[in-house]
């Protein structure tokens, strides 16, 4: 199965740290994100991989060859004249992709998310997506409805509210970064710099776009130091549990 993996991020939140270092090539506990990110998706039968990459783009095009002679099944979107965002992203990636639904996986999540449970769920649901969500703080959030279909988006710093599907039973989930998605999708998409988020809710009044919560086990999002830190002490816990 075929997986995208945006690794094009500047990192900007990370401070110093990504000044002459890309945020994927940030070392976890001995693995660059980059390398947990290919692990975690080919773990899971998604194991032929593009990588579109940007900010220090040769320095991830050269851990790319590194984990390529590993063994892993590695291709490179190179955005390195333009940062597209994950929308754009994915469109000047389309070439890569077949006829099956695929994963699109923001390479700074590191979490335990099963992601074949979260495919056969979307088989099940037969939308044209299906987004992991959690319940976690934040200030943007999808909208879903009691039936999992994504209703809308809010901003609950500016009071942004955006409804697609209006409904009474409305509940905030946080994005999680992880989504599989049909490559029907590209129809409905062009060239240009913008977001998932603008397609799903673009599609949402016509298309069933689904959200599933996984609220269970671990998530880290690597954008910022702190988080950074929480990751790399809970996966060294974990570690050290497992050889006692």
């Amino acid at each position: 199965m075929k997986a995208m993996i945006m690794a094009a991020g500047k990192g900007t939140r990370l401070g110093l740290i990504t000044d002459s270092l890309p945020k994927v090539l940030v070392d976890i506990n001995g693995k660059s994100v980059l390398q947990r990110a290919v692990e975690k998706c080919s773990l899971h039968g998604f194991d032929e991989i593009i990588i579109n990459v940007h900010h220090f783009a040769n320095q991830v095009i050269a851990e790319t060859e590194r984990l390529k002679h590993l063994g892993y099944k590695l291709t490179v979107s190179d955005e390195s004249e333009r940062l597209l965002e994950t929308g754009g992203g994915l469109f000047n990636a389309r070439h890569f992709f077949d006829n099956e639904p695929f994963l699109l996986y923001n390479a700074d999540i590191i979490t335990d998310l099963d992601l074949n449970q979260l495919l056969n769920y979307h088989f099940e649901k037969n939308g044209i997506a299906t987004l992991a969500v959690r319940h976690r703080k934040g200030n943007r959030y999808f909208l879903a409805g009691g039936d999992g279909i994504l209703s809308g988006w809010c901003n609950k710093a500016t009071g942004e509210e955006i409804i697609k599907r209006p409904g009474n039973d409305l509940c905030e989930v946080a994005f999680s970064g992880i989504h599989i998605i049909e490559p029907e999708i590209f129809k409905y998409m062009s060239d240009g710099v913008y977001s998932m988020t603008s397609v799903y809710l673009d599609l949402a009044a016509s298309h069933r776009i689904y959200t599933q919560l996984y609220d269970e086990g671990y998530w880290f999002d690597m954008g910022t130091p702190e988080m950074l830190e929480s990751a790399r002490g809970y996966l060294r816990n974990a570690y050290l549990k497992s050889e006692s």
